[in-house]
C-alpha cells in the first residue's frame, strides 16, 4: 500500500448506521461445492429477512464473476483474489449496517480465514452448505460438472481442484437431508439466539435514534 494514501473518517459511524436499521450487521458466508444450494438458500434466507424488515443484501458467485470479478479467471490464486475482493465488498456493506449474504464455493480454508478477519466476533458466520459429490454431480443443475468430466473445464472444485470443507462452521446445512425450508428455519434461529436480529444494546437503551445535541450522533450544519 502506498505511503501517500491516508484514510478519510465518515461523519456518521458504522455503529449509528446500524442502529438507524435496528440490526446487528454481519455477514452469512455460505460455501460449499456447486449445486450444494448455496444461491438458493441465501436468496430464500435473504428474502425471509426482508419479510421481516431488515436490510439486507447477496453478493452470490455468478454475479460477482460478471461484473467486479470478470477479469479473475480460476487458478489458485485468482480464486483467492476474488474471495478478498468479495469479502472486503461484504466488510464495506456490513459497515454500511447491512447484514450481507455471501454464496461462495470459496474452497480454500485460508481465504475463508481471510474473510473472517475482515469482522468483529460473531459477526462471520460461516455455513457450510453441505451435499456429496455425487449428489451435487446428479443435480448438476448448470451442467459444470459434465463438462468438467468431459475435460470441458479445467480446475473445476470437486473434479480436478480441490475443495476444503470447513472444520467448525458456526453452521452446517444438509442439504442431501433436509428441505430448503428446514434449512433457512435453521438460519433464523441461528440469527435469532445470537441476538443478531435485534437492535444494537446502545439504541435499545436510549429508545431512540438519537437526539438534539446528543454528541454521539453528528449534528446538522447550520450554516
Amino acid at each position: 500500500m502506498s505511503s501517500n494514501i491516508t484514510p478519510h473518517r465518515a461523519l456518521v459511524s458504522p455503529g449509528q448506521r446500524a442502529a438507524l436499521k435496528a440490526q446487528q450487521p454481519c455477514v452469512l458466508w455460505f460455501t460449499g461445492l456447486s449445486g450444494a444450494g448455496k444461491s438458493t438458500l441465501s436468496t430464500l434466507v435473504d428474502a425471509a429477512l426482508f419479510k421481516r424488515g431488515h436490510h439486507t443484501f447477496v453478493l452470490d458467485g455468478d454475479n460477482m464473476r460478471r461484473r467486479l470479478c470478470r477479469d479473475l479467471g480460476f487458478s489458485d490464486a485468482d480464486r483467492t483474489e476474488n474471495i478478498r475482493r468479495v469479502a472486503e465488498t461484504a466488510r464495506l456493506m456490513t459497515e454500511a449496517g447491512l447484514i450481507v449474504l455471501t454464496a461462495f464455493i470459496s474452497p480454500f480454508r485460508s481465504e475463508r480465514a481471510l474473510a473472517r478477519s475482515l469482522f468483529a466476533p460473531g459477526r462471520f458466520v460461516e455455513i457450510y452448505v453441505n451435499a456429496p459429490l455425487e449428489l451435487v454431480e446428479q443435480r448438476d443443475p448448470k451442467g459444470l460438472y459434465r463438462r468438467a468430466r468431459r475435460g470441458e473445464i479445467r480446475q473445476f472444485t470437486g473434479i480436478d481442484s480441490p475443495y476444503e470443507a470447513p472444520e467448525h462452521p458456526e453452521l452446517e446445512l444438509d442439504t442431501a437431508h433436509f428441505p430448503p425450508e428446514h434449512c433457512v428455519r435453521a438460519v433464523l434461529t441461528y440469527l435469532e439466539e445470537r441476538g443478531l436480529l435485534n437492535p444494537p444494546a446502545d439504541i435499545r437503551a436510549a429508545g431512540s435514534h438519537g437526539r438534539e445535541g446528543d454528541s454521539s450522533f453528528p449534528q446538522p450544519d447550520r450554516g
